[in-house]
């Protein structure tokens, strides 16, 4: 009689925001998939743009410590009209991935549309209509500041619906990062960029 010893992960998910960060953590066994934790960092009485980085670095640091999971998947920035919104949401999304690379977990990164696809099976869904998907999914109820906290926890439950092998990438909508080597080795010309900026 042959035993199959189901493996056990555990999956961060963040949606990155200068105002809100939204967060959730789910356990991943086998084929099933249950709720750990969701909630929100809040920003938005912070004036500083560089202190609000700093919380975002310190607070997914400490998730990461915490919790201990197996891997991080964050949303992508999305492509809107106005530019300096989209420069601090990509400087909020670089800072909660330098965190998980400071602590070497692998890194995963998904478009919008791919995740209301993967959970909704509309890339077009609005924020409630991913809610109460995972609400019935994952069997929990309203929590406060619902909104930002669910749609970190899509991004966990997309990532764990992929269900492939971390580093290869479907349709090019996900990127992965297993720690800063691997990182600065898929972006040779961005870090070399860095290095001559600091000089």
């Amino acid at each position: 009689m042959e035993i199959i010893i189901q493996k056990e992960r555990i999956i961060l998910g963040i949606d990155p925001g200068t105002a809100v960060m939204g967060y959730g953590l789910i356990k991943e066994t086998g084929t099933k998939i249950e709720l750990i934790s969701l909630g929100v960092v809040k920003m938005d009485k912070i004036d500083d743009h560089m202190l609000k980085l700093q919380r975002i670095f310190e607070k997914t640091v400490a998730l990461i410590d915490n919790y201990k999971p197996d891997c991080m998947a964050l949303e992508a920035p999305f492509y809107g009209k106005n530019i300096q919104v989209m420069l601090k949401l990509g400087r909020a999304q670089g800072v909660a991935m330098a965190a998980g690379l400071s602590r070497n977990i692998d890194i995963t990164e998904y478009a919008p549309r791919k995740v209301k696809q993967s959970i909704t099976g509309n890339g077009s869904a609005t924020k409630e209509q991913v809610a109460a998907m995972l609400q019935n999914l994952l069997k929990f109820s309203e929590t406060p500041d619902f909104l930002d906290a669910t749609d970190g926890l899509a991004v966990a439950v997309c990532h764990s619906f992929q269900r492939m092998p971390t580093g290869k990438s479907k349709g090019g909508s996900k990127k992965s990062y297993s720690g800063w080597d691997t990182f600065a080795k898929d972006n040779a010309g961005r870090v070399a960029g860095l290095s001559k900026a600091k000089k």
